[in-house]
């Protein structure tokens, strides 16, 4: 049985690690050199680096911190936010991440994602989604639009159908980011990841909502996600990652041990 994965999520703006609700009223919550080395030292399986307002301000991301954070931690790293270009990829792998994880600069130029999986392999590419509910339509009949720029602009497209499309480019995993549940601590968005799980034949990751460990269990038994992002229950020390991993091995979900 595969082993599911737990990713501490570090949103960096301006330097410094950042939370907020549905993508808004951020505050900053700590320094991401150090968060990084207590979550690798805390038994976190990856830990993802989003520089959440690179897309927004059309600038490049801040590599001197992902350089710092991959001195730091010895597991695998995905780094994201203000990637436009392969040139921008290959900066970010050489830093030191696994893999980049593209978002508005997928939907901008889907062909990046292509581009990306060709040169470096798609095992390094993650498509990460900003979605969101909104009423069924022609344009999106599943009820989940696709946004970018850190959720503030909706692009007309479907995310299921996006999901679908960035596999068939060569992405190798998806992150669901659900904008309705990100830092509502009330559970991941349920139906969408597992309707996403079912469609496309890579790992994906749940993103937005966790409050407490019986929301990974659920993401991970009711909608077959393969990892779940955290951030506001770990970041405050409500739960540990070695805590919360008990749990879900109490309840008969496979994880990789911390050490």
């Amino acid at each position: 049985m595969l082993t599911k994965r737990i990713i501490p999520c570090l949103d960096v703006r301006a330097g410094k690690v950042t939370k907020g609700i549905a993508f808004k009223g951020n505050v900053d919550v700590g320094d991401p050199v150090e968060m990084a080395r207590f979550y690798y030292e805390s038994g976190a399986d990856e830990l993802v680096f989003y520089d959440i307002t690179a897309s927004n301000e059309g600038r490049d991301i801040m590599i001197d911190v992902v350089s710092s954070v991959a001195a730091e931690i010895f597991i695998p790293f995905s780094v994201g936010g203000g990637l436009r270009t392969l040139e921008d990829m290959r900066r970010v792998l050489l830093a030191g991440a696994e893999k980049v994880s593209i978002d508005s600069g997928a939907v901008r130029n889907p062909q990046i994602i292509a581009e990306g999986a060709h040169a470096f392999g798609s095992q390094c590419v993650v498509l990460s989604m900003q979605v969101k509910k909104v009423p069924k339509h022609e344009k999106i009949p599943s009820g989940y639009e696709i946004f970018i720029d850190g959720g503030r602009t909706p692009v007309g497209w479907d995310a299921l159908a996006w999901s679908v499309r960035g596999v068939e480019l060569g992405a190798g995993e998806i992150v669901v980011n659900s904008i309705d549940a990100d830092g509502t601590k009330a559970g991941y968005e349920l139906e969408l990841t597992g309707a996403i799980a079912d469609l496309v034949p890579v790992p994906v990751i749940a993103s937005g909502g966790a409050g407490n460990p019986q929301h990974l269990r659920d993401v991970f038994v009711e909608s077959s996600a393969d990892a779940a992002i955290v951030a506001s229950i770990t970041h405050y020390g409500e739960f540990t990652i070695a805590g919360i991993k008990d749990y879900l091995k109490s309840h008969n979900v496979s994880m990789r041990d911390t050490w």
